[in-house]
């Protein structure tokens, strides 16, 4: 059975265009609110071993601020925005510390290490918790390294740059691995667990992963201009942030805010008050684009259907399952937003929250949009059903209320992308990596590629371009990039076959040859032919570790495969197939 490609959470939690739309980029922050110290500094952290720490936070201009660590000390002045900066030297690798920040306020940052930190960002797979790897019970339970650190950022989308990271740093045990969206990144773990294994130094992990995400969402606007192939993106985020708008991070949502009908002011097409006496009757599943007349082509339309519960509506959260979605969707109860996807290939199931249904009538909208032919609902009736807390199913096949939302005909503008999780241009950057600009790290660790392969060809100039934004916004130099090469997806071909994800492979593979201090953890022996999530984390997480512990720490140790050095045809010998 295929599972979702991108998005491992779409479905259980709310839906994504409401994780990341509610964001103030760093123009509309106020500055009274902006915290003495970063978040990105705090007790449990690990401070970067051998090079100078750059510490900040914001306090009243002029504030003179003071940073100490063991018998180094350092002093930063807040300039006129209240922002203080200060460069610390850091004490011995080890620990652990007291880091003592004093100015206008005092701070105290308890149990500090020294040692090694790296970024460890990308999608999904990144993402991806200890607690659903493979083997997860027994890893959580032996998970008791006080000597590696984390920090999980706290996923956010923003049209300028913000200041302030969300997040904190927990100590890894079998009691902080695990938590929502699966917790600590299994890879990171893995990486860091044989890292720490080997250089016997701390090591801190600063997690900046997002499912279902491209490159370019991790880059500034300053690292894709010379590409020139996200101008319309670059443009896009900008007019929405001078015009004040919410930041999505996505171009879907912005283009619903704009032409849908069913949300406009006074409309609220989900509403259970609604009067859809003359919508027009339509089966579902069915021909419901056919009947609305907008078949075969881009379109927006709204579905209702009312259910009847019992007086007494049994204990326990209820579940709405409407199959897969070809190509998007929103669903609602009672008009309140449950759930919306964008991956076609992901069932959707939304959880009613308490107190979203009620006895009697309730009434479920869907607004459904799809690209060209007339799809929607994939799974067939079966699929589409309201599930009760004590098991009791409620069949939703059937009549329904349609109406057209939005005809995507010509001349009728579409948008840029049609996902509804962060995809534009540098939002990503804007709102995570940016705050933490410019912590003092080691290197970074990068699994990600799955949402460019309809783009693989661009990918090689992105990946490099994005590495080199990265490189010269923390101005650490050329600092350590380490790749994931995607795994292996989709079931084995006899005969040669157009794959994206190959080209994707080739792409990562170009940019650990050609960026200096890259290296290429290969991993295409590995995966899963039916989902693009793998549960086994270990080879990519020690692979990583491998090119750090050889091309980064100097340690004689295999970490890589042959490669080609040079191809010489001879004379009289005919190619053969390969098997």
């Amino acid at each position: 059975m295929k599972t979702n490609r991108y998005c491992l959470f779409s479905g259980v939690l709310p839906a994504l265009v409401l994780l990341f739309g509610s964001v103030t980029g760093a123009a509309g922050q106020d500055a009274n609110a902006r915290p003495f110290v970063s978040p990105i500094f705090g007790d449990n952290m690990v401070l970067q071993r051998e090079k100078p720490n750059t510490i900040w936070g914001w306090s009243t201009p002029g504030d003179v601020v003071k940073v100490e660590a063991g018998e180094n000390t350092t002093t930063g002045t807040a300039g006129t925005d209240g922002k203080w900066q200060a460069k610390l030297q850091p004490p011995p690798t080890g620990g652990p510390y007291t880091v003592k920040i004093s100015g206008k306020q005092t701070v105290e940052l308890h149990d500090v290490l020294v040692g090694d930190v790296w970024i460890c960002s990308g999608q999904s797979n990144m993402q991806f918790g200890l607690t659903q790897a493979r083997n997860a019970a027994e890893e959580i339970k032996n998970a008791n390294y006080p000597q590696i650190r984390f920090f999980v950022a706290g996923q956010r989308a923003a049209y300028s740059r913000v200041d302030v990271p969300r997040g904190s740093w927990k100590v890894v045990s079998p009691t902080t691995v695990g938590g929502r969206g699966g917790g600590i990144s299994a890879v990171a773990y893995f990486f860091a667990r044989k890292l720490q294994g080997n250089v016997h130094v701390p090591i801190g992990l600063v997690q900046e992963a997002v499912g279902g995400v491209p490159a370019e969402a991790f880059t500034s606007a300053e690292g894709l201009r010379p590409l020139k192939d996200f101008d319309a993106g670059v443009a896009e985020v900008a007019r929405r942030h001078a015009e004040g708008q919410t930041e999505y991070g996505n171009y879907i949502t912005h283009w619903y805010d704009d032409y849908d009908l069913g949300m406009r002011a006074g409309a609220n097409w989900a509403a259970p008050s609604l009067d859809d006496s003359q919508w027009k009757a339509v089966q579902v599943p069915g021909a419901y684009f056919k009947d609305l007349e907008v078949d075969g082509v881009p379109g927006l339309i709204w579905l209702r259907r009312e259910v009847t519960l019992p007086a007494t509506l049994p204990a326990g959260m209820a579940r709405l399952s409407l199959g897969s979605v070809d190509k998007m969707d929103t669903a609602y109860i009672n008009g309140t937003q449950v759930g919306g996807s964008s991956w076609v290939e992901n069932p959707r199931l939304y959880m009613a929250r308490e107190g979203m249904l009620k006895p009697g009538r309730n009434v479920i909208a869907v607004r459904l949009f799809k690209l060209s032919a007339s799809k929607g609902f994939l799974d067939g009736a079966d699929s589409l059903k309201l599930t009760l807390g004590d098991g009791t199913v409620i069949p939703l096949a059937g009549e329904w209320k349609g109406k057209l939302s939005v005809d995507g005909r010509p001349p009728q503008a579409l948008p840029l992308g049609f996902e509804n999780n962060p995809v534009m241009a540098g939002v990503l950057y804007n709102g995570m990596i940016s705050p933490i600009v410019p912590l003092a790290i080691t290197g970074a660790i990068w699994y990600q590629g799955e949402s460019n392969e309809k783009h693989a060809a661009q990918y090689r100039e992105l990946l490099p371009a994005m590495i080199a934004d990265w490189r010269k916004n923390f101005g650490q130099g050329d600092f350590p990039f380490y790749i994931v090469s995607l795994p292996m997806y989709k079931h084995h071909s006899d005969v040669p076959v157009e794959d994206s994800w190959a080209e994707v492979r080739e792409a990562q593979a170009l940019a650990a040859r050609n960026v200096p201090h890259a290296c290429l953890a290969v991993t295409v022996d590995t995966g899963n032919p039916d989902n693009v999530h793998p549960i086994d984390k270990v080879e990519p997480g020690d692979r990583l570790a491998l090119c750090a512990l050889a091309e980064h720490y100097g340690q004689k140790v295999v970490y890589s495969g042959p490669t080609v050095k040079s191809v010489e045809r001879l004379p009289g010998l005919r190619a053969t197939r390969l098997l």
